[in-house]
């Protein structure tokens, strides 16, 4: 498969002897990624083994999915596949609105003040709370965490992979 794959979920259990799995989302959009007929992967890291499936059924349960794909009727079909994440393919992403980004387009850009200053390249996003917070690896120093709100974030070019950001008062 040369189609680059995206991490929506990693299957964490079993659930019930009829082959449905207990999922962690990671993605902003469970309930589309997970609803019935969703095409995914399931990619083992280590192996690089990928196995395409297809949404049977999936529900929401205590902060997890349980999801039943397709072909997998019982817990012994399902059960080597814990550890394994879920993937999607690039072409298959849903469409954001404008001024909306994926993880993947932000980290790996390159930080550079309004100033002209080059800061160093996003590695991590977190997510606190009330805005996201982008963690700058400088090429001196430690870290940097950048509020993602206007006044600290002035341009995004995803085409570039760069991103103009204003300093304020006690951020470095």
């Amino acid at each position: 498969m040369t189609e680059k794959l995206f991490t929506v979920g990693t299957i964490v259990n079993t659930h019930g002897i009829r082959g449905e799995l207990k999922v962690v989302a990671h993605t902003d959009f469970p309930e589309e990624r997970f609803q019935k007929k969703s095409k995914l992967f399931m990619h083992h890291a280590d192996t690089q083994q990928t196995i395409p499936v297809e949404v049977e059924s999936s529900r929401s349960q205590k902060n997890m999915f349980v999801i039943k794909f397709s072909g997998f009727n019982n817990i012994n079909e399902v059960e080597k596949y814990k550890g394994w994440l879920l993937k999607v393919s690039e072409s298959d992403r849903e469409a954001l609105d404008e001024d909306e980004y994926y993880y993947s387009d932000i980290i790996g850009c390159q930080v550079v003040t309004d100033e002209g200053e080059e800061l160093g390249v996003i590695h991590e996003i977190l997510s606190p709370g009330a805005n996201d917070v982008w963690v700058v690896k400088r090429k001196k120093g430690g870290d940097v965490l950048l509020p993602v709100i206007d006044e600290v974030i002035l341009d995004i070019n995803i085409t570039d992979k760069v991103i103009r950001v204003h300093i304020m008062e006690g951020l470095l």
